[in-house]
């Protein structure tokens, strides 16, 4: 920092700041020279320093801009209007509109200089930036009072006030009220427009408005074509925004920026067009276009998310290369490629360097966590989850919804409650997504009462139940057989105001049918049928289910035929169903046609078709249907599996051909088809009931 001269004066301490290249530096020489014995500052010393603070953006600068204004009043300083705008900005940028309005109105008392429109327009603008429109066109009228004519700049802010407010037309008049006061509006005039149409997502009466700008003889700049250019790419229209993309190109009076390959990378990524995307980047090289960490890291993350890791490595490389540092976010976005494709080591790798470079962050560590769930690496999960809390970060909702989820998921519930207990003691804040998976893992161990202790807990914490949530516990009820509790939580939903979706009603409608509660089951779907939901392929595959399992074929196979009717092509586990239905009831042969049908409803058996065929031959002593099932287990290229195996030595003995199903027990040992107690069970059983082998 420069040295301050005995005998100081103003213009000489001007000289000094302004060879001061940096602000914080240049403030410091300020201050010196303010408590300098018999110095006092120039209202251009005033000025320099508080321009130079308005052009940052740092708001640790605050408390220096009151220590001047406290100057300028103590010195009686007069000083321009520039003086204050500068104040005026300060506040308007760091959205302190009342420090801004008590600036305006001591500018005579403090500056000793009155307000001209500009300070009008500046003053305005705060309120605007901090959404304080409704002020804003309040003190729009204050201008007409003390007799303030606005200007172009007062339209502007009129035309942003408009379109903040989502009044597209009042932003329109407003521009044609401008061209009949011979006000011609400006490229910002007609770009804040089109910004407001576009962010609302009318792109296209924002692309008129630009014609029109054009026709008028105004030139558009880069940033309205890149206004254009990322409204149809967040509509996903492509085609429009290459168009847009072109128009530009041709455009002689304004060339892309690095903006405009930023928006249209990141697009085209979003979009899947991950291989155009690197086209574009491949374009600003040869161009020799200047790369952000923006443009890097929009390709970063589309390949990492497409699964082309070694194409965002190489990418990676490149950054390094080209001296852009990578942030978080482009470390996050890698770190979640590794996972996705597998390479674990290499996660590691990069988490080990991401610490190095105190580049870590709570999604860091939420990206991290899943992925080793995802693994089923839970004691690396817990090494991560202490380590983030010894290093100060504090857990996100997100967090606990992974927590919690992967313990659950992974068979360790009591960690996922001691999770939730640690998140509700340190009044953390716990989402849907977290209770969700703590329910259901209990109910998938059959602990209700905790299941349902969880749910009284979630709402006492204002955190609303979500269907996923009464799925979980509807479909635990129905597990433990108790109906009547899972009823009444269905009945719960409606005055929650949550409202059953196709699962609930599933669930419920399966419970019922395996409790032989059909009638209620078929009240549940004419019920669903009326609030408007439509019964899918899986409502229909339970009833018929339920149906088979109580041995009311007929009716199933009407179910089944009403379904067809209804335009719904069965899968191989609705055909599963029925053909195991008839098969226990010994109508093997109409489970043999609609085994035959299935290429009709281009629907391969499974090796579970085959094998429920199989045995249903075997039962009603059909040896030769059985074994022709066994010969299309082999020609369909299926594997054989150990219950295969079962099947056809059950049948074999059963039909008194030990010495078949020895042979058959043979290849299966020679296949390394690892036979199982049952299969043992088996034999002996047919062996002892013979006497000997045949």
């Amino acid at each position: 920092m420069a040295q301050l001269p005995q005998n100081l004066a103003p213009k000489r301490l001007l000289q000094l700041l302004k060879s001061e290249k940096n602000i914080a530096s240049a403030l410091s020489l300020f201050e010196k020279a303010s408590s300098h014995p018999e110095y006092k500052h120039s209202a251009a010393v005033f000025h320099h320093i508080l321009r130079r603070v308005s052009l940052s953006a740092d708001p640790k600068l605050l408390p220096n801009v009151t220590r001047i204004v406290d100057l300028i009043r103590l010195q009686q300083c007069s000083c321009s209007e520039d003086t204050a705008l500068a104040v005026l900005k300060i506040y308007s940028r760091n959205l302190m509109a009342d420090r801004a309005l008590e600036t305006f109105q001591k500018m005579k008392e403090v500056f000793g200089c009155e307000p001209g429109v500009r300070s009008y327009n500046c003053l305005m603008n705060a309120f605007v930036v901090s959404n304080q429109l409704n002020k804003a066109e309040v003190f729009l009228r204050h201008f007409r009072t003390m007799g303030v004519s606005p200007n172009l700049e007062t339209f502007n802010i009129m035309i942003k006030i408009a379109c903040k407010k989502e009044e597209f037309d009042k932003a329109r008049e407003l521009i044609d009220n401008m061209w009949s006061r011979d006000l011609e509006p400006d490229v910002y005039t007609y770009g804040t427009l089109i910004n407001g149409l576009a962010k609302g997502g009318d792109v296209n009466e924002a692309v008129k408005v630009f014609d029109e700008m054009v026709e008028r003889g105004l030139r558009p700049d880069v940033t309205c074509y890149n206004i254009l250019i990322d409204g149809f790419l967040k509509k996903g229209d492509y085609n429009a925004a290459n168009g847009t993309w072109e128009r530009l190109t041709k455009d002689s009076w304004v060339y892309p920026s690095v903006v405009t390959y930023n928006i249209l990378i990141s697009g085209l990524c979003k979009c899947g067009r991950f291989s155009e995307g690197l086209e574009l980047w491949d374009r600003m090289r040869k161009n020799e276009q200047k790369m952000d960490l923006f443009t890097y890291s929009s390709l970063i993350r589309g390949l990492c998310e497409s699964g082309d890791i070694d194409g965002a490595e190489r990418l990676f490389k490149v950054m390094s290369e080209s001296k852009v540092s990578p942030d978080a976010v482009v470390y996050n976005a890698m770190l979640n490629g590794y996972f996705k494709v597998g390479r674990i080591k290499k996660c590691f790798e990069l988490w080990e360097l991401m610490g190095m470079e105190d580049s870590r962050n709570v999604a860091s560590f939420n990206i991290m966590m899943r992925g080793l769930f995802d693994n089923d690496q839970v004691d690396e999960v817990i090494l991560i989850w202490e380590h983030m809390k010894e290093s100060g970060f504090v857990a996100d909702p997100t967090t606990y919804g992974i927590l919690v989820h992967g313990f659950c998921k992974t068979g360790y519930n009591n960690k996922g409650l001691h999770v939730l207990k640690t998140a509700d003691e340190k009044r953390g804040v716990l989402d849907v997504f977290a209770y969700s998976a703590m329910i259901n893992g209990l109910c998938k161990e059959a602990r209700l009462d905790e299941a349902v202790s969880m749910l009284n807990a979630m709402s006492k914490s204002g955190c609303k139940p979500n269907a996923h949530v009464y799925n979980a516990l509807i479909n635990g009820f129905v597990g433990a057989s108790k109906f009547e509790d899972a009823i009444r939580f269905f009945r719960e939903m409606g005055s929650t105001h949550c409202s059953p979706t196709i699962v609930t009603y599933n669930t419920l409608i399966n419970g019922l049918c395996k409790g032989e509660r059909f009638s209620e089951a078929y009240d549940l779907v004419k019920e669903m049928l009326e609030k408007g939901w439509e019964a899918d392929l899986i409502t229909y595959s339970l009833l018929i289910k339920g149906l088979c399992l109580s041995h009311k074929v007929e009716m199933a196979l009407t179910l089944w035929n009403q379904a067809i009717c209804k335009g719904f092509k069965p899968d191989v586990k609705m055909h599963n169903i029925l053909i195991h239905g008839l098969c226990s009831v010994g109508r093997t042969q109409l489970a043999l046609s609609l085994y035959l049908d299935m290429n009709c409803w281009n629907c391969a058996p499974s090796l579970v078709t085959h094998n429920t065929l199989m045995e249903g031959f075997y039962k009603v002593g059909d040896l030769k249907n059985a074994l022709a099932t066994w010969a299309r287990i082999l020609k369909s290229g299926l594997q054989p599996d150990v219950i295969s195996y079962n099947i056809t030595l059950k049948g074999l003995c059963s039909c008194n051909r030990i010495s078949g199903a020895i042979l058959f027990l043979h290849d299966a040992l020679t296949k390394k088809i690892v036979p199982t107690i049952v299969t043992w069970n088996i034999l002996v059983r047919a062996v002892i009931h013979s006497g000997a082998p045949k």
